[in-house]
């Protein structure tokens, strides 16, 4: 099924691979009768597009001619945002990825200016992200169905396999995609929990679109929450750290998965947990500004004993000197 878009624009390539066409023959080739054909017509005109109509019998629909559509042209900025994202997509676990981008890259660079062309090639084999391999994608389905169905607000019925291989149903309103830790995640409304949930797309079976539409919360940030869901998952250790600093200073200096934040007289409370107070006590020592640790003991223990070893590794680094 075309859109009604997809057809006006199937109108306009029309006209300029054929010097005239009646207006039965653009009709019967658009499977429309003539008077949709003759909305798209005037559709092309307030767009801009110089359409010449010679009416009567034997009319013909034509192009003014010496009319053609112009070149894309792209800014610098323009031309190395393009390139980058074609840069970065090879590394973004999709299907078929690195002939899709070798493709849009070809079919850009048709359509540039020769010392243009150049630059754009060069960002292309010369630039490499910092980007660990993805799991490889079976399709690229889920990912577009899901996208498009969060844009419409519009609910979907899920086929989902858990990691036990367990395959469920469920209705599921799609708020927001994020790409974390190398995969691909979908957030929103879960009906058979009734609450929220994120769903890795590779084990998306199947994505069918419903009748029924969501209102999404506002500013939703799927990112965010899927780090706030690594964050509250259970480990045996629970940990309290007043840090002396501002809510802003302390987002931009502890990543997301962490743990909570929340301001206080004085400074952000963080509340976290771990497996092992070792690791926590390092991510704390390299933080710009002070803090005091509430709980537990072993995380102060741990502090100490890494202050000891720093300060034994840099004797021995004077005595190397």
């Amino acid at each position: 099924m075309y859109s009604p878009t997809t057809r006006v624009l199937t109108v306009l390539e029309l006209l300029q691979a054929h010097s005239r066409l009646s207006g039965p023959d653009l009709a019967q080739r658009l499977e429309v009768d003539g008077r949709t054909l003759r909305r798209y017509i005037r559709k092309l005109e307030d767009l801009g597009i110089p359409v010449l109509a010679e009416r009567g019998r034997y009319g013909c629909y034509s192009l003014m001619p010496g009319f053609k559509l112009p070149p894309m042209v792209f800014t610098d900025d323009e031309a190395l945002a393009i390139s980058l994202g074609l840069v970065a997509a090879r590394g973004l676990g999709l299907a078929a990825a690195v002939a899709a981008v070798e493709s849009a890259q070809a079919k850009l660079e048709r359509v540039m200016p020769a010392p243009l062309k150049q630059r754009v090639r060069a960002l292309g084999e010369t630039v490499v992200l910092d980007q660990r391999p993805s799991a490889p994608a079976k399709d690229n389905q889920a990912l577009i169905a899901l996208s498009l169905a969060a844009y419409q607000q519009r609910q979907v019925h899920l086929h989902y396999c858990s990691a036990q291989d367990v395959v469920t149903e469920r209705d599921f309103d799609p708020y927001g995609l994020a790409y974390r830790a190398r995969r691909w995640y979908v957030v929103g409304h879960c009906h058979l929990r009734q609450g929220l949930r994120s769903f890795r797309l590779d084990r998306v079976q199947a994505v069918a679109p419903k009748e029924s539409y969501f209102v999404p919360p506002a500013d939703f940030d799927a990112v965010r929450h899927l780090a706030l869901g690594v964050a509250s998952i259970p480990r045996a250790i629970q940990i309290e750290v007043l840090l002396h600093t501002d809510m802003e200073t302390a987002q931009a200096a502890l990543f997301d998965s962490i743990g909570l934040l929340h301001p206080v007289d004085g400074g952000v409370v963080l509340h976290s947990q771990a497996d092992d107070v070792h690791w926590f006590a390092r991510e704390l020592a390299r933080l710009p500004f002070d803090f005091t640790v509430r709980q537990p003991p072993a995380l102060r223990e741990a502090l100490s004993l890494l202050a000891v070893r720093l300060q034994q590794l840099a004797g021995i680094s004077r005595a190397g000197t």
